[in-house]
């Protein structure tokens, strides 16, 4: 199985969930499909969807809920 990186689009804050009383998008070992939401990076009040590029398990979180972000930099680690 080959590890994918999920990486931060541009420079911002991340959120790993989508309102600050919802449940996070996904935990480690959480399996996920590509194209899934796994969190969201926000930019002057502007949020972008982050979406998995392969189908996997959720090996790593790299990054926590509302910590700053540079674009390029890994979010999180997909197993698939």
């Amino acid at each position: 199985m080959a590890l994918h990186d999920i990486v931060s689009p541009l420079p911002g804050t991340f959120y790993r969930r989508p309102s600050p009383d919802a449940d996070y998008y996904v935990a480690v070992d959480a399996t996920v499909a590509a194209g899934a939401v796994v969190g969201l990076v926000e930019v002057m009040k502007q949020f972008t969807e982050i979406e998995t590029d392969a189908a996997g398990r959720v090996v790593e979180l790299l990054v926590e809920d509302g910590e700053p972000v540079d674009a390029g930099q890994v979010l999180m680690r997909i197993e698939g």
